[in-house]
């Protein structure tokens, strides 16, 4: 298993207590986090979380060209289903740049090619469009929409939960290299 994952313009490496400035950044900011199943955080918990993270699994997404982290990502194998839940957050100066979507589509190779699993899923709050058009650029499709399922702690009500998924199958039959993981 490599350490950091790469794509065009981003370098998902793991994340580590030096990260905590960064982290804390967005984790701690009531719109960045609306959609999140936990947060604002405070420093103490922001602390926590990183002391939790795993090589492998818990990325720091940072730009190549600053080397400025600007988010983190995660996906977590469940070996039994041999598939894995994925998620991901950006500070949101850095939305709608298209980060979201290349390390969505990093973590979506990474997981069926170098883990070898069969399939890979993601819920989103069902209102937060930004999440979901990044799932579907990158072929996953909604399988689900449970009602009221998801509690919105920044709004304080119950929101409407979306899963997205893919399946390996779909994944190499795309035609995109990237997905193949061959040259062409």
């Amino acid at each position: 298993m490599r350490n950091a994952l790469e794509t065009e313009r981003l370098i998902l490496r793991p994340l580590c207590a030096e990260d905590f400035e960064a982290v804390h950044s967005w984790a701690s900011n009531p719109e960045n986090v609306r959609y999140m199943f936990w947060g604002p955080n405070s420093e103490e918990q922001t602390r926590e979380f990183l002391k939790t993270t795993k090589p492998g699994r818990d990325f720091a997404v940072v730009l190549k060209q600053s080397r400025e982290v600007i988010g983190s990502c995660g996906i977590y194998p469940n070996v039994k289903a041999d598939s894995a839940e994925m998620g991901w957050i950006l500070h949101m100066n850095h939305w709608k740049k298209g980060y979201g979507t290349e390390l969505c589509g990093e973590l979506i190779r990474y997981g069926i090619n170098d883990l070898g699993l069969r399939r890979i899923f993601a819920p989103c709050a069902a209102a937060n469009r930004g999440s979901f058009r990044i799932m579907e650029r990158n072929g996953m499709r909604r399988e689900a929409l449970h009602k009221k399922a998801f509690w919105a702690r920044i709004d304080e009500e119950w929101v409407d939960e979306a899963v997205y998924a893919i399946l390996a199958e779909e994944f190499n039959s795309t035609g995109d290299p990237r997905f193949r993981g061959d040259d062409g």
